[in-house]
């Protein structure tokens, strides 16, 4: 995901372990099978055609009548502007700074950027992420809640810098979550305000910090001796969503906030190992707060990196930091059941040459009964995969393994003095991981589950400082990324072990068009539908794939002819992909979801302007704003079709 600041980018890593990267994997797999330069090997149709008789997933998958994918593909685009295809409608909704509330600060938007703190705490985050559809009366009214990732301080202050407390804390109140209780009258959807539901939850909002590391030391601060109390949840960018009604944010690059003003760098190794700068921040909280200081408060950093479950059904609720999950750089979460009703979520650590995780519940989901549910996430197994080029059924490129993150039961992490304890296992999830030898990849991104089959996809959105250049990679550095499935053996989410394959390799086939040379992209890649950087992966009821990107908008040199970023759609089976949207200028676009009748689909616009050159949507000389967008389909349809 984009970021203000350059400080510590996702692409440069600060993995300094000799694990073994995916991409040397992936080599041994296309020496050892044979497979030829362009095709990448492996028929859809027998990946797909495997036997997952105990798989279940939580939905209730409606394939169409006709083809998958039914709309027309559009072309790329470089206008400040959003374009769908033909036959679709996009609407703009709840903007940065819309009020949720008629009275009281922030119920009314300054167009100046010249609310303050409390305004900003009482109305639409910026830079909006992850969103999820709840329903309330089915496709009619339902709560949305989306993630507010970071902040453009450009935008985000009249006088485009953060100079103040206030300025300080409006930042903060920017971030978070956004709980939003809307309703479709007379055919257009709008915010019910002052509605019960309505809430923000924002990078102060006290939440409780849950499961093994709860309460460790490393987790205690001056202003809670008990370690488990913290105010806030940052840098929300993905998110997932549990059978019981819960809502999962993500936080990825906390790290940037926390800096030290004492002028000399004194950090651990984890804090190096997950990037908090040594020096001063971009964003220069630990001028005004001292908890973001890590000088003054060493732990501080330790309570941010986690997955956070709210009920957004209940505004009183207080949200909880799940740590049995680990400390990651989390992009999204991904849910499936096991056979027997364990619960399988499956995370990407974004952020050059970092890792795949899963975690398995001890306890099981008990349908109907969300109170027995409650705190399924506080105790599992945390496993991080490790991808192999060994031996496969049918035409697989590789196997795979999940790796036990356990101080007990993994030996190598008992016989680690650097780990005392599970806590600090989950603390340090990246250290842990680095020790038992998991397989570096390009920034794995967003993670989803086929509704049917119970195959995974995850998006490795690129590495473009990576050098690795042989015969099945010629590219000097991965700047297109791909997206990696896998299938777990015997259909179970919880197993041991997998098989995986390529689905699609990102390129640029109008600089390259020479198919033997694989800049161009796999053979599902053309010039009707380059793109580089997937980022955002969902999948629909009825199977198709829904494929975000965030890159590079450039349109020329290594990107030319590739446009604003774009959303994607494909079919799992005959791998076609069709561009079905694009985005205004400078923008990333991310986040999916649909009502349950599956005629309409919420995405998110996020940072239009990031580099000053867009007035996305209002026009003409307007402050730019993140905002959502609906798309329905005009004879009222089933989205893709």
């Amino acid at each position: 995901m984009s970021q203000s600041t350059p400080l510590d980018s996702e692409d440069l890593p600060t993995n300094t372990s000799s694990n073994e990267h995916f991409q040397s994997v992936v080599n041994r797999a296309v020496s050892r099978r044979g497979f030829f330069k362009t095709g990448l090997g492996l028929s859809a149709a027998a990946f797909m055609s495997g036997g997952l008789s105990g798989c279940i997933i939580e939905v209730n998958p409606k394939p169409p009548a006709g083809p998958l994918l039914g709309f027309t593909a559009i072309p790329t685009s470089t206008d400040d502007s959003v374009a769908v295809a033909p036959g679709y409608t996009a609407t703009v909704f709840a903007p940065w700074g819309t009020p949720l509330f008629s009275t009281g600060p922030g119920s009314t938007w300054a167009s100046d950027a010249s609310d303050d703190a409390a305004a900003q705490a009482r109305q639409v985050g910026d830079n909006h992420d992850g969103i999820h559809y709840f329903a309330l009366n089915g496709s009619k009214e339902g709560l949305l809640v989306m993630n507010h990732e970071y902040v453009n301080t450009r935008h985000l202050f009249a006088d485009g810098v953060s100079n103040s407390a206030d300025d300080a804390y409006k930042a903060i109140h920017a971030h978070g979550v956004s709980v939003i209780h809307i309703k479709l009258r007379s055919g257009k959807w709008e915010i019910v305000i002052d509605s019960q539901y309505n809430r923000r939850i924002t990078g102060d909002t006290p939440m409780l910090i849950t499961g093994p590391a709860a309460g460790d030391a490393l987790m205690k601060t001056s202003a809670d001796a008990s370690g488990t109390l913290v105010r806030g949840t940052l840098n929300n960018c993905g998110n997932g969503y549990t059978p019981w009604g819960t809502y999962l944010t993500c936080e990825e690059n906390f790290n940037q906030y926390f800096g030290t003003r004492s002028g000399s760098d004194t950090r651990t190794t984890a804090q190096k190992r997950y990037g908090v700068s040594g020096q001063t921040t971009g964003y220069g909280w630990e001028q005004y707060i001292d908890r973001f200081d890590y000088a003054k408060e060493p732990n501080e950093s330790n309570r941010f990196g986690w997955i956070v479950e709210i009920d957004p059904f209940d505004r009183h609720s207080t949200p909880k930091k799940r740590t049995a999950l680990g400390r990651i750089k989390h992009e999204n979460a991904a849910y499936t059941l096991t056979p027997d009703n364990h619960v399988v979520v499956y995370m990407g650590d974004d952020q050059a040459n970092d890792y795949i995780y899963k975690f398995v519940s001890d306890g099981v989901y008990t349908k109907g009964n969300d109170r027995a549910n409650a705190n399924l996430l506080d105790s599992g197994k945390l496993y991080v995969a490790r991808f192999n080029d060994g031996s496969t059924t049918g035409d697989f490129m590789g196997n795979g393994e999940w790796i036990l993150l356990d101080k007990t039961a993994n030996a190598t992490l008992a016989a680690d003095a650097r780990f005392a304890s599970q806590a600090e296992v989950l603390i340090h999830t990246r250290l842990a991981a680095d020790a038992v030898g998991a397989t570096k990849m390009d920034r794995p991104e967003w993670v989803t589950v086929h509704p049917s089959t119970g195959e995974v996809y995850a998006t490795l959105t690129n590495n473009s400082g990576r050098s690795v250049t042989d015969d099945a990679n010629p590219r000097t550095a991965n700047r297109y990324g791909q997206i990696v499935r896998w299938r777990e053996t015997g259909g179970d989410a919880a197993a041991l072990t997998f098989e995986w394959d390529i689905f699609v390799l990102a390129g640029n086939p109008n600089v390259y068009p020479d198919r033997s040379n694989l800049k161009s992209g796999s053979d599902n890649v053309t010039v009707d539908n380059t793109f580089n950087s997937p980022d955002g992966l969902a999948f629909d009821d009825a199977g198709r794939l829904w494929i975000q990107t965030d890159g590079n908008y450039s349109n020329s040199g290594e990107y030319a002819g590739q446009g604003n970023n774009q959303m994607l759609c494909a079919d799992p089976t005959t791998k076609e992909i069709r561009r079905f949207f694009t985005g205004p200028k400078e923008c990333e676009i991310t986040g999916v979801t649909f009502t349950p009748d599956s005629k309409t689909m919420f995405i998110n616009i996020q940072h239009p302007g990031e580099g000053g050159n867009s007035n996305w949507p209002e026009g003409g000389s307007a402050r730019p704003r993140s905002a959502t967008i609906i798309i329905t389909k005009n004879d009222g349809g089933v989205i893709g079709t």
